[in-house]
């Protein structure tokens, strides 16, 4: 649980994507507004652990996560939780989301095929449509003018 003000909290899902980044800037805003905290979670399947190729890009992004939150002066922790091979990670982030009392979750979410969501469980679908607290959904920022 984060420790802090008993302000907002904020649990930001983070793998790296543009829409992840995105959603950094997001949970930025929301805990300036709210005078909020963020966690940072990324979920891992328990066996890459044993590959630092892996997890090393996850942890690096996390850091990143961590420096942009401290250089703006806004309390954030990160967690790399690991789970087990058949859980599905937006299961697990909603787990952690109930654990640490978050009062919204920010993911980010991209537009997929029919055929692309009937075969692969979103993760962003699960957590938006079974978390018991508000959820943000973010797309990666467009290009235009």
């Amino acid at each position: 649980m984060i420790e802090g003000t008993g302000n907002m909290k904020i649990m930001l899902c983070y793998d790296g994507s543009d829409e992840a980044k995105q959603g950094v800037k997001e949970a930025e805003k929301r805990a300036r507004a709210f005078k909020g905290e963020v966690l940072a979670v990324a979920s891992h399947i328990s066996d890459d652990q044993s590959y630092p190729k892996r997890i090393e890009p996850t942890e690096l992004g996390l850091k990143e996560v961590q420096a942009f939150f401290d250089e703006r002066g806004i309390p954030c922790k990160t967690l790399l939780a690991y789970r087990g091979f058949d859980d599905h990670a937006g299961v697990h982030l909603l787990l952690i989301a109930e654990q640490n009392k978050v009062d919204e979750i920010i993911v980010g979410i991209r537009s997929r095929s029919r055929v692309g969501k009937l075969l692969l469980g979103s993760v962003a679908q699960v957590v938006l449509l079974q978390a018991v607290c508000p959820v943000l959904g973010v797309k990666k920022k467009l290009k235009g003018p």
